[in-house]
């Protein structure tokens, strides 16, 4: 399990027990707090907590990235096949874990918390339920809550998907696009009983410019051409069809200098060839990007006789 948290402290005690609760009676297990440059005893805390509990492990950031960082900072010390990331606020209920390892083990890569019955403003929780339809919409992966921060994956998951930015909200979405199986189940939410929420307006801004990335990362990062290539070939035939008329209309003897036309076919003829330029330039990048890492990408999940 991979936890990170900012100013989370006071809920670190009680999350470790309840984790331990839960997981301790199936086997062998790691818990890895993330501290992502917190100002309060948060540290000190997973300190304790490490020499109280074995398996809990501990990694500080030198101050706050963001919680991407602080993922992938604890997936690439942790070395369990299955990883599990969860919030430290404690609005999430450990209790549900073996459920998600049990859905995992069924046969499932990324499995996703939903909360059926979420204990959050109601300002945030319209918010998620648009933005919620907007992405399973646009992405075709129909899921009730993928921007919950509860859930699981394999290890593989995770070494195929770079997680930069927000974009560890819509690992699903990037997932099912490299072939993952996705799956959701109903999970149980609380109320945060410490701190206060860093949910706001600036979060729903930056979750639209992602999402805008995530789209063109699933359906355009190998084949960019047909984005740029489409954009610049509408562009600049309708440059050239406007150039075209106003060249007859030059022949027939007619003043065409001081046309607004004029400067419209040309912009339009000019930007036209740029994203041609663009989308060519992003194929041989995509190309190099894939010759060198041919090994890595290939979206392979079982192999017989090597």
């Amino acid at each position: 399990m991979v936890i990170p948290g900012l100013n989370e402290g006071p809920a670190l005690p009680e999350l470790a027990r309840r984790v331990h609760a839960a997981l301790a009676p199936l086997g062998r297990y790691e818990l890895i707090f993330v501290d992502d440059g917190s100002t309060d005893d948060s540290w000190q805390r997973i300190v304790g907590l490490h020499e109280q509990y074995p398996s809990v492990r501990g990694v500080r950031l030198r101050r706050n990235f963001g919680k991407a960082m602080a993922l992938t900072a604890g997936f690439r010390v942790s070395r369990a096949p299955i990883l599990i990331m969860m919030d430290g606020d404690l609005q999430d209920e450990p209790g549900d874990l073996p459920r998600f390892l049990e859905k995992i083990h069924e046969g499932v890569d990324v499995v996703v918390g939903w909360k059926v019955k979420r204990r959050d403003p109601l300002n945030r929780r319209l918010l998620s339920k648009v933005f919620n339809g907007t992405v399973s919409w646009l992405t075709q992966v129909q899921l009730h809550d993928m921007n919950c921060g509860f859930k699981a994956f394999r290890r593989e998951v995770i070494e195929t998907i770079p997680i930069y930015g927000d974009l560890f909200r819509f690992i699903p979405a990037l997932a099912s696009a490299q072939g993952f199986q996705i799956s959701e189940i109903p999970v149980t939410h609380h109320s945060r009983p410490y701190g206060r929420s860093r949910y706001g307006l600036e979060r729903v801004l930056r979750g639209f410019f992602d999402l805008v990335s995530v789209l063109f990362l699933i359906r355009y990062s190998r084949r960019p051409m047909h984005l740029f290539g489409l954009v610049g070939l509408v562009l600049g035939c309708g440059g050239l069809l406007i150039n075209g008329y106003l060249s007859v209309l030059w022949f027939m003897g007619k003043g065409i200098g001081s046309r607004p036309l004029l400067m419209l076919g040309v912009l339009m003829t000019i930007i036209g060839v740029q994203f041609a330029s663009l989308g060519l330039l992003g194929e041989f990048l995509a190309y190099q990007g894939q010759k060198r890492g041919y090994r890595d990408i290939l979206p392979v999940r079982e192999r017989v006789g090597f």
